[in-house]
């Protein structure tokens, strides 16, 4: 099963699909320094989000906005704290092994 997943893979795989987004103009400039914050922490504080990709509150609550509507964050409630969602419609592009994209 590690082969398939390739879990030492998964993060710079998860980064490169968000910078390609952010590339492709479907994320805010900056949105991947969330993203990198959650993969290395487990999960982050709503708080956080402006130090981490250096804005003010206003622009981190439309970053965090657009993460939420592209399915890839979640949070039981605005005060607890952000975490990866792992949405089944990027399974073949995180994990390309174990979900390999069926077009091809």
């Amino acid at each position: 099963m590690e082969h398939l997943v390739q879990p030492d893979q998964l993060r710079v795989r998860i980064l490169l699909w968000a910078e390609e987004e952010i590339h492709l103009n479907h994320l805010p400039p900056k949105s991947s320094a969330t993203l990198e914050a959650i993969l290395y922490r487990g999960e982050l504080p709503r708080g956080n989000v402006a130090s981490i990709v250096g804005t003010e509150a206003r622009h981190a609550r439309r970053i965090v906005s657009a993460w939420f509507e592209v399915g890839v964050l979640t949070s039981e409630s605005i005060r607890t704290p952000l975490r990866l969602a792992f949405p089944a419609k990027f399974a073949s592009w995180w994990m390309p092994e174990l979900f390999p994209d069926r077009s091809a």
